[in-house]
Order: structure tokens, then sequence, then C-alpha cells
């Protein structure tokens, strides 16, 4: 039987230190890398990404989303909530009503990006 080649690996053991150690030197510490990786984690979800895409539209209430996706506000409540955990959302009280917004411009950066790649394709 023939041996796969495989053309995405290096055919020979070999490493350059000084590029090695360049970005080893700007290698974020090991928490940061969590907190990122749990971010994507939480964003790896239709639904939030769903309400997202809405608060980088808007400022809007619970039921102004749940009307907006099709859903019960049980249902964005417990996905807001997920999503304020990982301070991506944020909200304001006003009178009776409470209101959610993308919790900074980062949040609407990521994730403008990450549509701009997608729609690439």
């Amino acid at each position: 039987m023939k041996k796969k080649k495989h053309e995405d690996i290096c055919e020979v053991d070999f490493f350059d230190p000084k590029r090695v150690a360049s970005v080893r030197k700007k290698m974020k510490p090991k928490h940061a890398l969590q907190l990122l990786a749990e971010t994507f984690r939480v964003l790896g979800d239709t639904t939030r990404i769903k309400i997202i895409f809405a608060l980088s539209q808007a400022e809007l209430c619970v039921c102004d989303i749940a009307n907006l996706l099709g859903t019960t506000k049980s249902t964005v409540s417990h996905q807001l909530r997920v999503l304020r955990n990982m301070r991506l959302v944020r909200y304001r009280k006003e009178g009776k009503m409470v209101y959610y917004s993308l919790d900074d411009e980062h949040i609407k950066n990521l994730f403008d990006e990450g549509l701009r790649h997608v729609e690439e394709l």
C-alpha cells in the first residue's frame, strides 16, 4: 500500500529559533487566550449571533428581540444572560423597560470582521 502524502505538513523536522523566539515574546498570557476562546465559544451559537447582529443595529429590549427572532422572551433572556456574563452585551433600565446593547465598540468590530470574512466566501 502506498503511503499517503501530506502536502500540508513540513517534510523535514526543522524550526526557525529566531522566528519562534520572536513570536514567543509576543504570545499573550494563558488566561487571556482562554477568555478569548470562551468568547468565541459563546459566539458559536446561532441564536446568540442573531442577537449580537440585532444589537449591532439598535438598542433593543427583550420583547423586541423575541419578536425579531420569532422566539420566546424566556429564550432571549437566557441567551442575553450568557452574553452578559461574557461582557458581550450590557443593559440599562428605563422605568419598567430594560434595553440591551453591545458592551462596547470592540464587540461590534469583532462581529463585523467575522461577518466580512464569511461574506467573502
